[in-house]
């Protein structure tokens, strides 16, 4: 059900629309040595452009969003996958975890498993946000 006319849905989406992605990069950042993560980090973004959708339309959604939803999940897809490669060039197992030596603020040590959650938040993101408009299209 799109509300449309709801001044305050309105205002306040567009204060929680902001927080909503800062929250869902913090999960993302979080995710990688606690719980957290990509998926539950993309769910988060993609609530946040189902809640744009819900007050203000599917035509703003997608304005705000300025890609095709499915793009995402293709670079989430090819992120994920790149991120197994390094240890291929080690020796080892494919997808098999490298850190980097330096401590990053913020995130810790970065290594490639948070690079494949970065491709899984991009692969949730769009799946969610996809059949989210899809869903939104039908109904009109």
């Amino acid at each position: 059900m799109i509300v449309r006319d709801s001044l305050i849905l309105r205002v306040t989406t567009r204060a929680l629309f902001p927080l909503t992605l800062i929250f869902s990069v913090f999960l993302l950042l979080r995710g990688h040595n606690e719980p957290g993560g990509g998926f539950v980090g993309g769910l988060t973004a993609a609530a946040a452009f189902a809640l744009i959708m819900t007050s203000d339309g599917l035509a703003t959604a997608r304005r705000v969003l300025r890609v095709d939803p499915l793009a995402f999940v293709g670079a989430g897809l090819a992120v994920a996958l790149l991120s197994g490669i390094p240890p291929l060039f080690d020796g080892g197992a494919f997808l098999t975890g490298h850190w980097l030596e330096a401590k990053i603020p913020v995130i810790g040590h970065l290594g490639t498993p948070f690079v494949f959650d970065v491709g899984v938040y991009l692969a949730v993101l769009g799946v969610v946000v996809a059949i989210v408009f899809e869903l939104a299209e039908e109904r009109s």
